[in-house]
């Protein structure tokens, strides 16, 4: 391949990876007494979203929802990152398996 076509080639493949990251917004939980803090976030449709959820309690629990089809344990003082999306617009529930009476949340999608 010829230099100014392989610098095409290039170029335009970190445009597409750029563009791709671009497009990703990250949005941290936390989890600190049992309960997720903010216990509900918004974000706007048809946009891939990373959560990290950072656990500052000394116990694990683990992110479970169906509505979003994820289950990920993040362990005592730690963090686990994971992403969501791009989703319709409406209410995605999710809960705390280990604390699922104080650990709720919802993520709204507008």
């Amino acid at each position: 391949m010829k230099k100014p076509i392989a610098r095409l080639v290039l170029a335009l493949m970190v445009g597409v990876v750029s563009h791709t990251y671009a497009n990703t917004t990250d949005i941290t939980i936390k989890i600190q007494k049992g309960r997720f803090i903010p216990s509900q976030i918004e974000i706007p449709a048809d946009v891939k979203v990373r959560l990290v959820i950072e656990n500052l309690d000394d116990t694990p629990e683990e992110f479970e929802s169906f509505d979003l089809n994820r289950e990920v344990l993040i362990n005592a003082n730690s963090k686990a990152s994971f992403y969501i999306g791009p989703l319709s617009p409406g209410r995605y529930k999710f809960e705390g398996e280990f604390s699922p009476e104080t650990a709720q949340g919802v993520v709204v999608v507008k």
